[in-house]
């Protein structure tokens, strides 16, 4: 996994409240067996009109937000099924952070599996990033998220803290995920298995 340390990149605004998996990637895209190629089915249903033509409406249909690094949405983001592909699908569109007031449960373990940053901010800041947003509006509005501080700021110089898990910021800091938890006892697990004769 790739580690996550500073991410400095454009801000997409997605101005929508309990935006479930389903909306993230419909379940007519979920029979790819690699964890790639998902990104351009992410908000199908929001991105593309019945014709399959882009959504000219859509923020990620419009520059400079094809380009965004960091979603900012709203409460309860991620609900719905506990489909893994809605975060592949958000970090092969090419987002690496998420700032929202709330999560689901098991969509934020997801992200952290899968080596992208939810972010929990208070509503009146998040309410305070749209307005920034919104004013910069096609020149784009920048954040640097930095895991290392747990600190999300701008270019003006405002900023706000963040807190985080310690294990799971020391996770994403190394690039860390499940089987590179587990290879870190490798050589504990081969004594154990010749020990008791496992594998031999």
């Amino acid at each position: 996994m790739k580690p996550l340390r500073i991410v400095e990149g454009i801000v997409a605004p997605l101005d929508r409240v309990n935006v479930d998996t389903d909306q993230i990637i419909p379940k007519q895209f979920l029979k790819r067996i690699e964890r790639t190629g998902f990104g351009q089915f992410l908000f199908y249903d929001w991105r593309y009109l019945p014709d399959g033509s882009p959504n000219p409406d859509f923020v990620l249909n419009q520059d400079p937000w094809t380009q965004a690094s960091i979603l900012l949405t709203r409460n309860n983001f991620g609900c719905g099924s506990s489909r893994e592909h809605a975060p592949w699908a958000l970090a092969d569109f090419g987002f690496r952070v998420i700032i929202a007031p709330s999560f689901a449960d098991i969509f934020y373990n997801n992200c952290f599996k899968n080596g992208m940053l939810p972010v929990v901010l208070p509503e009146s800041v998040v309410d305070e990033l749209f307005r920034r947003t919104a004013a910069a509006g096609r020149a784009g509005y920048r954040l640097t998220v930095d895991l290392e501080k747990q600190e999300v700021r701008d270019e003006s110089g405002w900023k706000v803290s963040f807190t985080i898990d310690p294990f799971r910021r020391e996770c994403l800091l190394e690039g860390w995920d499940d089987i590179d938890l587990t290879l870190r006892y490798e050589d504990d697990i081969r004594a154990y298995e010749l020990r008791h004769g496992i594998g031999a």
